[in-house]
């Protein structure tokens, strides 16, 4: 349970902070982005990556 919350938060985190880079128009990849410069997904972002953080947060305060 501990690594699976561990990696699911990890993905979370990834793709939050993806989202928040294409509506802050930081990456543009890829190009044909509906998300490219829109800071609705800044927002969505966020609060994906903060998910992601707090299920990290979760998985390490599980003992073995």
């Amino acid at each position: 349970m501990r690594t699976l919350l561990f990696v699911v938060g990890i993905l979370l985190l990834a793709a939050g902070s993806l989202f928040m880079a294409q509506g802050g128009n930081l990456i543009h990849w890829p190009s044909s982005s509906s998300m490219l410069g829109d800071a609705t997904w800044v927002t969505y972002g966020s609060a994906i990556a903060v998910a992601g953080l707090v299920l990290i947060l979760i998985g390490r305060r599980i003992r073995r």
